[in-house]
């Protein structure tokens, strides 16, 4: 039975295949009560050992097991912690999170796992490698080349995050990591690190998890880069001082260890100068601008990276949008213990949190800023019970809204307030906007609310290299788009300068910052067998059997068949220009044709020589071969004029069995060479083969 209520006394971390316990610590407390809940510690844990556990138990276990495979895993550990959020919920409701900010983090998460292992299914090999990209032929006579591969990384995937979100942060961390089948070990954040540890438990509950693959750390893991070297990634999201500190460590200047950053963000919403809610009162633009400022400034009490810190709109716009957003925070925001129904907003994480973001406000209104709405005073909040009353133990803050008179105060521009807090500011046109956009010195995103298509390509491609996303917000997409602060596991996450300068997500690009791409240089042989995916010079294998008669549990690599030939004459051309309607003077007239500097003449045409290819190389009977399903990489190379012969190369150049299925695919190449044994055409067939079934020589 899964047990995810805080009722020890010390928080345990799990290391070397068993959960471990400090003697004391610090105290993490209930955000809306200030409850202590836990205290956290990791004094006297070994470090050294659990990355050593890593490199070795984790690393063999996850070793055994191909993309495919650990991608199943991760739609298992998906579906068992679906199952299971509910009691996340009640875990979550201790950190300050509503039942919205909680779907954003722990589904938020669940959907990462869910995505990453839907995409490491259908678009990589159920391999143990990534080949990236085409052969390099080093050699004219094709005896010797090269390939670029992707092989893991042999250490561990350390990761360090923040408070806001407790599990969204581990899991969009964690599955890039298990999928390129490297172990990661975890550090949450004090604050809500309780959370953390209730998603773990159940991951570790679930029996799913190959044996050292997930490791968790409760407390400081300070000097933890001394234990790591140029196996190694760290994936750190929190302040830049300590990013910059780690960025400085010689594990990371001398020793080779890969780093990656999400820092601080000060990201922008710009209002297009096209929109005018005079003109138009139920400007869709305008209605979508707004809502998005408000979702982001309370959404997990605007605690996240993402969320927008400055709007900047048209100079004339400025007052419209301070009461459109103050009138929306009064009709949407009920401040709250997240357990009392109607709250929309909960507290900040931690009071020390709440304290920091009131040093920040306070910065800001020293720096030019006018609060235009809330307080820095303790608001009246709902109570558990359902009572209102001032907050006394709580971490609460109202929403805080600023105006800046000035827009190139450097306090709007260089001053984050992590929590419910933005800033307005004008701009004169669209190169200002840029400008003022781009002074934030790099940001995780940017909104951009237009329906003017040149005003958009214009501040788009102007803020691109200052931002690692950019949301273009309008009428069309408003009620599909995924919003200004989500962050979706197929594009990136990341943003360069102050941001951090680093990328996660972005679907499999993430799986290879796991990964080390090298060069192998041999023959074709070599590469054939070290990459799984034959080469043209590399030994066939031509048997007396048709290789479609094979199931997959037979086929091998480098099966295939040469094809008899066959003859192209005019008539089968014009047959063919008749029958498809595709009369293109090239195959139709033979004057027209000859003035053409690629064709000798009327030649045939190329999707002719595809379907007597297909006629050439298939096995009618009905076999292992369930189904054509395309063709890749087509490249016509050779005219073929009437008179000419043609005959096919096929030969198997790999073999992807299907986990859960009782079929694979087979990517096939295919050469269609004329009488002088010149390449017409090459291309990739794929097909559908059974893993078994009957195979019976011709």
């Amino acid at each position: 039975m899964t047990t995810t209520t805080i009722d020890t006394r010390v928080l345990p971390s799990y290391v070397q295949g068993s959960w471990w316990e400090p003697r004391t610590g610090t105290p993490t407390r209930d955000a809306s009560t200030g409850e202590v809940l836990a205290l956290v510690s990791s004094e006297g844990l070994d470090l050294k050992g659990t990355v050593e556990y890593a490199r070795t138990v984790g690393q063999a276990s996850l070793g055994e097991l191909t993309f495919h495979q650990r991608a199943l895993r991760l739609k298992a550990l998906a579906t068992y912690l679906n199952a299971l959020k509910e009691d996340l919920y009640a875990v979550s409701d201790r950190t300050g999170a509503t039942r919205r900010d909680s779907l954003v983090d722990v589904d938020g998460g669940i959907g990462v796992l869910f995505t990453y292992s839907s995409k490491g299914r259908r678009e990589l090999p159920n391999t143990q490698i990534i080949v990236d990209g085409d052969v390099e032929n080093l050699a004219k006579d094709n005896s010797f080349g090269g390939q670029h591969v992707y092989q893991r990384l042999p250490g561990v995937a350390f990761q360090v995050n923040a408070f806001n979100f407790p599990v969204w942060g581990m899991l969009e961390k964690f599955a890039p990591a298990f999928l390129a089948g490297v172990p990661s070990i975890v550090k949450p954040a004090t604050p809500t690190a309780f959370l953390t540890e209730a998603a773990v438990r159940i991951m570790v509950e679930s029996g799913l998890l190959p044996d050292g693959s997930l490791q968790l750390v409760c407390g400081s893991v300070r000097g933890f880069l001394d234990d790591l070297d140029l196996r190694d990634a760290v994936g750190f999201t929190g302040a830049a001082s300590t990013a910059l500190a780690l960025a400085g460590h010689p594990g990371v200047l001398s020793s080779g260890v890969r780093l990656t950053t999400e820092t601080d963000s000060l990201n922008a919403a710009i209002l297009g100068p096209d929109v005018d809610p005079d003109a138009d009162p139920e400007s869709p633009e305008f209605t979508a601008f707004v809502a998005s400022i408000v979702t982001e400034m309370t959404s997990k009490a605007g605690q996240k990276c993402t969320a927008i810190r400055r709007v900047i709109v048209p100079v004339g716009m400025v007052d419209a949008v301070v009461a459109a957003v103050g009138a929306r925070l009064d009709a949407r925001v009920v401040i709250g213990d997240p357990r009392a129904e109607g709250v929309t907003m909960g507290p900040l994480a931690s009071v020390d949190q709440r304290d920091e973001v009131r040093r920040a406000i306070d910065a800001l209104t020293r720096g030019g800023g006018r609060i235009a709405y809330g307080s820095l005073d303790d608001p009246e909040v709902r109570q558990a019970d359902g009572t209102v009353e001032v907050s006394r133990g709580g971490a609460f803050l109202s929403p805080v809204l600023l105006r800046f008179d000035d827009a190139d105060s450097d306090a709007v521009h260089q001053i984050e307030a992590f929590g419910p807090v933005a800033s307005v500011i004008g701009y004169r046109d669209i190169a200002d906007a840029v400008r003022l956009a781009n002074r934030g010195g790099g940001s995780l995103v940017a909104t951009v609310a237009s329906h003017d298509p040149a005003a958009v390509a214009a501040l788009v491609s102007g803020i691109a290299p200052f931002h690692g996303r950019v949301l273009v917000l309008d009428r069309d997409d408003a009620k599909t788009s995924t919003g200004h602060g989500s962050p979706v596991p197929h594009l990136i996450h990341g943003g360069p300068g102050r941001a951090g300068g680093g990328e996660e997500l972005g679907g499999i690009r993430s799986v290879k910052h796991y990964m080390r791409r090298i060069a192998i240089q041999g023959t074709p042989a070599v590469l054939t067998t070290l990459t799984g995916r034959w080469r043209a010079g590399a030994p066939k294998e031509l048997g007396a059997e048709h290789p479609f008669r094979k199931p997959l549990s037979k086929l091998r690599i480098g099966d295939g068949i040469v094809s008899v030939e066959r003859e192209i004459t005019l008539d089968d051309i014009s047959h063919f220009a008749e029958f498809t309607g595709d009369t293109f003077y090239a195959h139709t007239d033979e004057e027209a044709a000859a003035a053409n500097p690629f064709f000798p003449g009327r030649v045939a045409h190329g999707y002719l020589l595809l379907a007597w290819a297909a006629g050439l190389f298939v096995d009618p009977d009905p076999g292992p071969v369930l189904a054509n399903y395309g063709l890749e990489n087509l490249r016509f190379l050779t005219p073929v004029s009437p008179g000419d012969s043609v005959h096919v190369a096929l030969t198997a150049k790999e073999i992807t069995p299907r986990e859960t299925e009782d079929y694979g695919e087979v990517r096939w190449d295919a050469v269609l060479y004329n009488q002088r044994e010149e390449a017409v055409a090459t291309y990739d067939v794929l097909t559908l083969v059974a893993k078994e079934g009957p195979s019976n020589a011709l």
